[in-house]
């Protein structure tokens, strides 16, 4: 006679984190990240579940919707690994300018699928006089003609950088810490971690909501994806965009295998157990690690806050088929006028 499967006993780490972070709102340790990071598949349900919960009760069932746009692509100076923007780098992708009507029509596209965030991305160590008159020009125009919220992401600042951009208007600054502290030289060389650490605290002194992530596959060890969850608990941004390596063509990282869909809905889960009250975003990479059930597992498992349309250099969902998935998932689209 066949013994029925035994069903796999809960772990001491989601018996612990039910009570931490559900129940009193306290995010897990960099001990306890790594601990849930190390779960076998067989939990991944009830991590996913756990998640969503958390999600549920500390941010609510309201999605925040966002598009992007690159006002200056490629050319860059620096020697991000992942990045096919890098002008030292023999990748596809060449330096270009979009002009300010273009940024306009882009942010009336955008602002047509719901969405109540529209971030000006240039691939840039930092901003020039140039570029800040460019970007200067672009939010002006976009708030005569669009209701939608600005962020930027330009890069390294200085102290006179960020008090422009915070007098322009510009709600939320885009800088990615994008890996651990320990693993950051193995990424980028050309700067430091430390210095975009500096940006990020000015930008939160000067008023500005912090938007900082990072991308997940880019040969990091366990430990170090645990160490990078608690590295952005510490800095307390209010949105963390999770992309996911999508190798390019060209650069360092380009033969790197792409994360497994198992791991990356655990590492989705983690980040949300380690930041329970932070809008986390699906970003890069998210179509070829996960596809399309992947997505909606994702949404269901911490994420509250996506990317529609394509990104800087790559081709993502198309913005209708995540709407009508959060239509599906009965997640509402935060409304513009909740966030002014």
């Amino acid at each position: 006679m066949t013994q029925a499967p035994v069903a796999p006993t809960t772990p001491h780490i989601l018996s612990t984190a039910r009570e931490q972070v559900l129940e009193r709102g306290e995010g897990l340790t960099e001990r306890q990240t790594l601990e849930v990071l190390r779960l076998g598949d067989e939990h991944l349900e009830d991590l996913l579940a756990l998640a969503h919960d958390v999600r549920m009760k500390w941010c609510g069932p309201e999605v925040e919707v966002e598009g992007i746009i690159s006002l200056k692509t490629g050319g860059c100076p620096e020697d991000c690994h992942f990045c096919s923007q890098s002008g030292l780098f023999q990748s596809p992708v060449r330096a270009a300018w979009l002009d300010i009507p273009s940024l306009v029509e882009a942010a009336k596209q955008t602002a047509k699928t719901g969405a109540t965030e529209f971030c000006i991305v240039a691939a840039v160590r930092g901003p020039d006089e140039r570029l800040m008159a460019q970007v200067a020009a672009g939010v002006e125009a976009i708030r005569n003609e669009v209701d939608i919220q600005v962020a930027c992401s330009l890069g390294m600042l200085t102290q006179e950088q960020v008090d422009q951009l915070a007098a322009m208007g510009v709600h939320r600054y885009n800088h990615n810490l994008e890996t651990s502290r320990s693993h950051f030289p193995n990424v980028v060389t050309t700067h430091t971690w430390e210095e975009r650490w500096d940006t990020l605290r000015m930008v939160r002194a000067a008023g500005m909501e912090v938007c900082c992530g990072g991308i997940l596959g880019m040969g990091e060890t366990l430990e170090q994806r645990a160490e990078f969850a608690a590295n952005l608990a510490e800095l307390e941004p209010d949105e963390v965009p999770l992309n996911f390596l999508n190798p390019r063509p060209g650069t360092p990282f380009g033969d790197l295998e792409v994360l497994p869909a198992a791991d990356a809905l655990r590492a989705v889960a983690a980040f949300r157990l380690a930041l329970p009250r932070t809008i986390l975003r699906f970003a890069g990479g998210r179509e070829i690690t996960l596809g399309d059930l992947g997505a909606k597992q994702g949404i269901l498992g911490g994420i509250n806050a996506v990317i529609v349309g394509n990104y800087l250099t790559t081709l993502g969902r198309p913005a209708e088929a995540d709407l009508d998935l959060l239509g599906e998932l009965k997640m509402p689209i935060k409304a513009l006028n909740e966030t002014l």
